[in-house]
């Protein structure tokens, strides 16, 4: 039996392994330039856009509140290098949001040696929705729909316990004169005022009684106030419930 040996060429096996790692090499080079994140410089728009967010993720206002978040303008003479990483942005304090604040917006750069950073100021408005007078409203007034109106007011404005739906002042009377365009307090009315015949009403889980009174005193709604029963002349402590009502606990 005959055994064939053949000759193996080493040198063209050297080539061939150096050809797959220089292919190897160069696929691993385009991969890496497309996989990078070239560096950039932030639109500025966008860095003021980026600064807005973040005031309002800790903004807390009530669904009825009219919010206006205003970023301050970038100077279009600042310098602004590219940026190899995103964009960051935080709060400079760890206080509550006020009308002003201050955001740090910063990147890394490959033009620096440091991290590129700028400090922006976002001023918050929060206004608030509030009844008003359409008109110059008089003691001893009725109050209706047609003499009010409700507007938004600065937060800053609003002083002291007002109303929000002119609904919640229907009917009710001015204990004191309100200029046109002046917000109506709760010191400035009364649900009942003293002298006014009033419902009372005394309820329980089974039954409901229903008489009538005078009020001795004014009152606002959820406040306890003294009433005669017209019928017996006792005095009762009862807690007025709408306008021209008031409810004895049992």
């Amino acid at each position: 039996m005959k055994y064939t040996c053949k000759s193996v060429n080493y040198t063209t096996l050297y080539m061939m392994k150096l050809n797959l790692a220089y292919i190897f090499l160069a696929i691993l080079a385009f991969s890496s330039k497309t996989l990078a994140q070239p560096a950039v410089v932030p639109d500025i728009s966008a860095i003021q856009a980026l600064a807005k967010e973040t005031v309002a993720k800790k903004l807390e206002a009530p669904a009825s509140a009219n919010v206006t978040i205003t970023p301050q303008t970038i100077d279009s003479r600042i310098l602004i290098p590219r940026c190899a990483s995103p964009v960051r942005a935080e709060l400079a304090s760890d206080r509550e949001i006020s009308r002003n604040n201050t955001v740090k917006i910063s990147c890394d750069s490959p033009d620096l040696d440091y991290p590129w950073q700028i400090y922006l100021s976002v001023r918050v408005d929060i206004s608030y929705p509030v009844v008003v007078a359409k008109e110059t409203l008089a003691p001893g007034e009725l109050l209706s729909a047609a003499q009010l109106e409700v507007r938004y007011i600065d937060q800053y404005s609003v002083n002291g316990e007002q109303f929000s739906n002119v609904d919640q002042l229907i009917g009710t009377r001015l204990k004191r004169r309100v200029s046109k365009d002046y917000p109506i307090f709760v010191s400035n009315i009364c649900f009942v005022c003293k002298g006014d015949s009033v419902s009372i009403i005394a309820k329980t889980a089974q039954f409901q009684i229903k008489t009538v009174g005078v009020a001795e005193e004014d009152g606002n709604l959820g406040e306890q106030i003294r009433v005669k029963n017209a019928q017996s002349n006792k005095m009762i402590e009862a807690v007025v419930t709408h306008v021209g009502e008031v409810r004895v606990n049992m």
